[in-house]
């Protein structure tokens, strides 16, 4: 899997992020049945400062957020599971990219009482599915996602974060 994570905030570094990055991806494309040597993508490592141009930029929030994503390809199917991308000519398969902010990712894991490892690995299994085509724009969309969600993190030890 090549997933390149970009460093513009050196907590993230001393977080253990790209550990979290590759359990997180791994156990995503494994459980969707996605061949992780075939995926790429990249994740912004940032702080609230950056988010916030980010989203003010591309979703016209002018507020910090925790995670954004930004899919390769459109596979949204409204009110089912979206369908698993297929390799591109050359066999890969861009996912896409995911910013993570720091200080509200720390911030969240505080107010919710969890561990800040926990909390960003939900995150990333987030901004993955995300990637791959979830939404939770309708009731129906975030009760597919959040189930999904809430399986993949199963696997990796994380409890349910809803």
């Amino acid at each position: 899997m090549a997933v390149e994570v970009i460093f513009e905030d050196d907590r993230w570094d001393e977080a253990g992020l790209e550990v979290l990055v590759e359990a997180a991806e791994a156990a995503t494309l494994a459980h969707l049945g996605l061949d992780a040597e075939l995926c790429e993508g990249s994740v912004l490592a940032c702080d609230d400062a950056r988010i916030k141009v980010l989203n003010a930029d591309f979703r016209e929030k002018d507020k910090a957020t925790n995670v954004l994503s930004w899919p390769a390809e459109e596979r949204a199917t409204p009110g089912e599971r979206p369908p698993l991308p297929e390799p591109d000519f050359d066999g890969s398969i861009e996912l896409g990219d995911i910013a993570i902010a720091y200080e509200t990712c720390l911030r969240e894991a505080e107010e919710q009482d969890k561990t800040f490892a926990n909390h960003v690995t939900h995150l990333l299994v987030h901004g993955l599915l995300h990637l791959l085509g979830y939404d939770h724009i309708t009731d129906r969309d975030a009760e597919i996602m959040e189930a999904t969600e809430v399986e993949i993190l199963a696997t990796m030890g994380v409890k349910d974060p809803y």
